[in-house]
């Protein structure tokens, strides 16, 4: 139990040097939290996971833990419940790690790699789901089509193609749909750029899906990600390769990693298509203290409730919609169509805008799908307590 003192901290309360004492007497932490303002993320004493780099950090620092899960933690469920993360999803179980804790437990419910869970060791399934700050997931494909969570807590998507028969349109604008409505960073990365004559075509195409997605050309190999992907990969951000089978994500993470220890695989000649090495969703640490999720390839992407991240990409679309004649327009043969207008006038592409709608009727059948089951998850629990009713009433009666 903590002292009086720690106890009456109210739950979001920026501790005093008296708290502060109080709390590292009793967990016997090496708390180094800053009171002015009430940055915990240093909780930890100064051990170092592998990959770690040479500068002391804490475990909870080398995770990637910053103020953002220490704001939503109060002081007893700190000392009782310590915060660990995700960084391993297995087919029945997660790998966690944290301050003295390395474990394997089972799969917990609507948890993915990357969260922070307040670890309950006597029951691990009643662990805390700490709020994410982001959150990737797709539709899954086949007939129940359930959301399938991809990763948590990620601050850049690098999304990954190669400058061969891989590169496809339509498959970014996905991706970066996918990353925009999550509050991500989506970075477009062309790899196998030397085993082309030229690779400005693809630039051009790429930058010509949003003007807030940057592009990068590189070789996976050698050092080119180390100093082409270093503005986003800093110590303590969470960075995420997705992409297709073969693209390079795997080569990439080693790269990063300077060492071979991820299998790879070579794409087979015929069709550029790549072969599933990668069978696990899983986090990597990287010596100058970056963490990289690398996944298994991705070749279809259902959006799920991404009508934002739509929105995002298609930018230029929705601001020509708005100067439409009416405001129900289906931009197809309507007087005053703006969207019309700029296809005829050569600013936008046709299948631009044929891609655009495709991913609206998508969204559209997605979210009426989903209320749907909703709504029969709601007659079916009012079905179940009627039922349930009438059972008691029955009961009672013959007593």
């Amino acid at each position: 139990m903590l002292p009086a003192s720690v106890r009456r901290v109210a739950r979001f309360r920026i501790l005093d040097t008296t708290d502060i004492l109080a709390l590292r007497n009793a967990c016997g932490l090496d708390m180094k939290v800053d009171p002015m303002t009430g940055d915990y993320s240093k909780i930890l004493p100064s051990d170092v996971t592998s990959g770690a780099s040479s500068c002391q950090r804490s475990t909870l620092a080398t995770l990637g833990w910053e103020p953002y899960f220490a704001n939503q933690i109060s002081v007893d469920e700190l000392a009782e419940t310590p915060p660990v993360r995700i960084v391993e999803v297995l087919r029945n179980t997660l790998h966690i790690i944290g301050e003295g804790i390395n474990e394997t437990i089972a799969t917990h419910s609507g948890a993915t790699v990357g969260d922070w869970l307040l670890f309950d060791r006597e029951h691990p399934q009643s662990s805390r789901i700490l709020d994410r700050k982001s959150l990737l997931k797709r539709r899954a494909s086949g007939t129940d089509r359930q959301v399938q969570l991809i990763a948590a807590n990620i601050d850049t998507a690098f999304i990954v193609t190669s400058c061969n028969q891989d590169f496809n349109i339509a498959r970014l604008e996905r991706y970066i749909a996918l990353a925009f409505d999550a509050d991500i960073t989506p970075v477009i990365v062309l790899t196998k750029a030397d085993l082309v004559c030229g690779t400005q075509n693809y630039v051009d195409d790429a930058q010509a899906i949003s003007e807030q997605v940057s592009v990068v050309t590189l070789d996976a190999r050698g050092d080119e990600p180390k100093v082409k992907l270093a503005e986003w990969c800093k110590p303590g951000e969470t960075v995420a390769f997705l992409g297709s089978s073969g693209v390079g994500k795997s080569t990439l993470t080693n790269a990063l990693m300077g060492t071979q220890s991820i299998e790879t695989q070579a794409i087979r000649e015929d069709d550029a298509k790549g072969r599933h090495t990668t069978t696990r969703r899983q986090l990597y640490f990287v010596p100058n203290g970056c963490i990289v999720l690398d996944t298994p390839g991705m070749r279809e992407l259902q959006l799920d409730d991404a009508a934002f991240g739509i929105d995002g990409v298609f930018a230029d679309l929705r601001s020509l919609a708005t100067q439409c004649q009416f405001n129900d327009c289906r931009h197809m043969t309507e007087p005053g169509c703006a969207v019309r207008q700029a296809i005829g006038n050569g600013e936008i592409e046709t299948a631009r805008l044929d891609r655009w709608r495709k991913l609206l009727a998508e969204e559209v059948f997605n979210s009426a799908s989903l209320a749907e089951r909703r709504s029969k998850d709601k007659a079916f629990g009012k079905m179940v307590r009627r039922v349930t009713k009438q059972k008691t009433g029955r009961n009672q009666r013959n007593d």
